[in-house]
């Protein structure tokens, strides 16, 4: 459990979750030094070692072996990412930090600009230009998936799940509760940054090939995906969410209306009415989630 009490020192630190990519540590580990050489604050490099069933975990503990700047975190078993990554800052001594990939698809070179960029911004996102070797669907659905966010948020998101950013601890300290152990950690503090009004920046980046194999379940984590962003606008803007929700549903319910008198001479009661209820039933929970929001706020 992260220690809210704990004040972190001035400085940078570099979470970097593994789950079998012994074939990239060293490529990886040897752009991060570069990185942090050409940083003007103190940084460390924690790699998180999540249950990896290769060699992962022989070549962390060599990289980090006699080393100021490396350090390497493991757990027993997979967890998924976002709970390597909550457990590489709850090690983190530093007042930023920085999130990146050890499989190669991030230009990690880029790290001293997003850091630099956290003087003015609240967090600096590396937006992904380009496929970076993911197949036409995955691609497709990456795309839906940044629609989606920006429909039910109302916010400018150029990249909702980049998963190379600079951010402020004390923010990620705040949405502490909400971040899940999947995929969805990126999309969460995404959207919780955005709808709390705080300051993100975009950089456009290059996005590579990765080197092995993706440990992502397109179904399984596509869906929590797209549920996680559900929950997320609804925790902060619950009436925007429902009320979107029940003006679809009484729209459809007036369209069942006509067209049913239209095909067949009488209005289909049963699913007129039901449509309409819904609706009416979601416009009250958007309300109440309203009334939740404001007095939590207070």
């Amino acid at each position: 459990m992260l220690r809210l009490d704990r004040q972190p020192e001035r400085g940078v630190s570099i979470i970097v979750p593994c789950f079998n990519e012994e074939r990239s540590i060293e490529a990886t580990g040897k752009a991060l030094s570069e990185a942090a050489a050409r940083l003007d604050l103190p940084v460390e490099v924690i790699f998180v070692n999540d249950g990896s069933a290769d060699g992962t975990a022989e070549r962390l503990k060599a990289l980090a072996a006699g080393s100021d700047l490396f350090r390497s975190l493991s757990h027993t078993l997979n967890r998924g990412y976002g709970a390597a990554l909550k457990t590489g800052i709850e090690g983190a001594r530093y007042d930023r930090i920085v999130i990146t990939d050890a499989d190669g698809t991030y230009p990690n070179e880029r790290i001293p600009e997003l850091v630099k960029l956290l003087d003015d911004a609240d967090m600096a996102v590396g937006a992904r230009q380009g496929a970076g070797g993911d197949s036409w669907i995955r691609t497709f659905v990456k795309g839906v998936l940044l629609r989606f966010g920006r429909l039910l948020s109302g916010a400018q998101i150029a990249d909702i799940n980049s998963g190379l950013r600079a951010m402020r601890v004390n923010w990620v300290r705040q949405f502490w509760f909400m971040l899940p152990a999947g995929f969805s950690f990126t999309t969460t503090i995404t959207l919780a940054m955005h709808l709390s009004h705080l300051r993100v920046v975009y950089v456009p980046i290059d996005y590579r090939p990765r080197v092995g194999k993706s440990s992502i379940r397109p179904i399984s984590d596509t869906v929590r995906i797209f549920s996680q962003v559900f929950r997320t606008v609804a925790y902060f803007r619950a009436f925007r969410v429902f009320s979107t929700i029940a003006v679809a549903l009484l729209l459809s319910s007036v369209a069942a209306a006509f067209g049913t008198w239209a095909a067949w001479g009488s209005v289909a009661q049963v699913p007129t009415a039901a449509l309409a209820i819904t609706g009416a039933l979601f416009f009250g929970m958007g309300l109440i989630g309203d009334l939740v929001n404001a007095r939590r706020s207070l």
